[in-house]
């Protein structure tokens, strides 16, 4: 042990931290994939391996530069946040639309929840503030709060091992809070006898209720009173949610334009919901025996994809393809959900357009939208790097409370979050674009949340076995229990049973509240449905925020 010492200690100080936290990281993403009826420590996996390489390095006399483990640490922080909310941004507004409200609002009650019991057991069980805090991120296994946790304790001045306490009480919560939320979804399953498959049956049919697909029928125009008008007249090019993509008139297939004047026998190819289409249908005329096909003509369709940054927050409108290219949209797809090309709809980075047109004017449309798919697969880092920059200076910014022992900031953790959602959502700005492959998103996540375990772990190692077998751990582990348990059992209990939520998508809400992604999986298990992503994903967002500013406000106001 003591040749090892010395042969570690010789290497440089960088080789020596880059050695311990790969042989850290290794071991703990092995120790992740490890499951037990399915479940498993996933990412926290590093943790642990972190305790257990900072506890033999403690022993065995291992030096470590700790101002490179802070640095690495805050950079995974970072790199880990920043792309969360690359990722979430395009959706998180529209989550807090009528539609995600009741889900949201449930989701916020269950971090209060968990804050109000956080908050007494500090009062009342008299456990240290500094542990409390690292109890509540463990116990809803959330990495982001141990990190605002961490940072807003040296905000206020905290000595240095109390700035270390809250890794402490992370790693001990940090199990049942993987645990606490199956037993919530399988309480909620027994109270109410539920069945997972009947729940997905239930919700697909509420689902294709609800949503509007695009579908396609030809109609051929017999109603007198619509001769002589052009087509924009009559609606048809998207501004109510239809769009005539073909037209044949005297036996010739081609492209129709807004001004067209529609003509006795004229027949269209109308795209849109199927609600709107029989309504069309009873207007113009009657469904046509001739199927306009493109078979056989000189007209073409083809799916192409905006990636140039020329037309990045055009409209269609703006675009002008029909006149200028002789080219119609017949839908766009975005993010896998099909839109009718309304003439206010705004074209965005990686959006998929439907165009017919003649192959010449296909290929010059081609050329405007840029249709390189490769650069979906691209990361643009400038972006990537401003976006990162302006998150640390919003993070930065302290708002000044009266009575309060520090001002407020959002810290590393939230500013980086809050500037990629505000950024995701614009999309682009000029030639800057805040898109991000998932795959390469998914990737820096990892690293990020990774470096970020690996050093909190180390760290904490030396003190986290004399903690959990001779000091205060048996009772941590209790206290974490009941903050993962209360708050979930009342709002699942409550969203079945007053809201009247599908179980599926109460699995989801309860996952994403947690902000954890193995309870997802194991919800996904339950059964093939969208339900419990969906859920997950409306309420991610907000609640990574909330639960990034609770450890600031809760040491803002109990601080002395």
């Amino acid at each position: 042990m003591t040749t090892l010492a010395i042969l570690f200690n010789g290497l440089p100080d960088i080789a020596r931290v880059m050695l311990i936290l790969s042989l850290i990281a290794a071991a703990g993403l092995a120790l992740g994939q490890i499951k037990a009826r399915g479940v498993g420590l996933g990412i926290g996996g590093v943790l642990f391996a972190g305790i257990a390489g900072g506890h033999f390095a403690s022993v065995a006399g291992l030096k470590i530069d700790a101002h490179v483990l802070h640095f690495l640490r805050e950079f995974g922080l970072i790199l880990f946040v920043y792309t969360i909310g690359v990722q979430v941004g395009p959706g998180f507004f529209a989550a807090l639309k009528r539609s995600g409200l009741t889900l949201n609002l449930l989701a916020a009650t269950l971090v209060l929840l968990g804050v109000a019991v956080t908050v007494c057991i500090h009062l009342v069980a008299g456990v240290p503030l500094p542990a409390v805090l690292g109890l509540f991120s463990g116990a809803v296994t959330n990495t982001p709060s141990l990190g605002a946790a961490q940072q807003i304790l040296a905000e206020v001045g905290a000595p240095l091992a109390d700035q270390e306490t809250p890794s402490l009480g992370y790693a001990v919560a940090y199990p049942f809070g993987i645990i606490g939320i199956l037993i919530a979804m399988l309480t909620v399953r027994t109270v109410f006898r539920l069945d997972p498959v009947a729940e997905a049956r239930i919700f697909d049919e509420r689902r294709r209720a609800e949503v509007e697909n695009l579908e396609t029928l030809d109609v051929a125009v017999r109603n007198p009173s619509v001769f002589g008008t052009a087509l924009r007249d009559i609606h048809l090019f998207g501004d109510s949610g239809l769009v005539a993509s073909r037209m044949m008139r005297g036996g010739r297939l081609c492209v129709p334009h807004p001004g067209t004047i529609v003509q006795p026998g004229d027949v269209f190819h109308l795209v849109g919901p199927r609600a709107r289409l029989e309504s069309a249908r009873a207007f113009l005329g009657e469904l046509s025996e001739v199927t306009l096909t493109t078979k056989g003509t000189d007209v073409r369709w083809d799916r192409l994809v905006v990636t140039s940054n020329h037309v990045l927050g055009k409209t269609i409108a703006q675009l002008n393809l029909a006149d200028a290219y002789d080219v119609v949209v017949s839908r766009v797809n975005r993010a896998g959900v099909e839109l009718v090309p309304s003439p206010a709809l705004r074209l965005q980075f990686g959006d998929i357009v439907t165009a017919i047109g003649k192959p010449d004017d296909l290929a010059r449309t081609a050329g405007l939208v840029g249709n390189a798919p490769r650069r979906l697969q691209q990361v643009d880092f400038i972006p990537v790097f401003i976006g990162i920059a302006l998150g640390v200076l919003l993070g930065s910014l302290p708002v000044y409370i009266p009575g309060m022992p520090a001002p407020l900031k959002l810290g590393l953790a939230g500013g980086p979050l809050v500037v990629a959602i505000l950024l995701a959502r614009l999309g682009h700005l000029g030639p800057l674009v805040w898109f991000m492959p998932p795959a390469a998103n998914l990737a820096l996540r990892e690293i990020g949340i990774v470096l970020f375990l690996a050093v909190v772990g180390f760290l904490s190692g030396d003190r986290f076995l004399e903690t959990l077998l001779h000091g205060d751990g048996l009772a941590w582990i209790g206290y974490g229990a009941a903050i993962t348990l209360i708050p979930l059992l009342i709002v699942g209990l409550i969203a079945r049973a007053v809201f009247k939520l599908n179980y599926l998508t109460v699995c989801g809400l309860l996952s994403g509240s947690m902000t954890d992604p193995p309870a997802l999986a194991f919800a996904n298990a339950m059964s093939p449905s969208e339900a419990p992503a969906l859920a997950y994903a409306t309420v991610y967002p907000l609640v990574m925020f909330l639960r990034i500013l609770a450890p600031q406000l809760i040491v803002l106001f109990l601080w002395i």
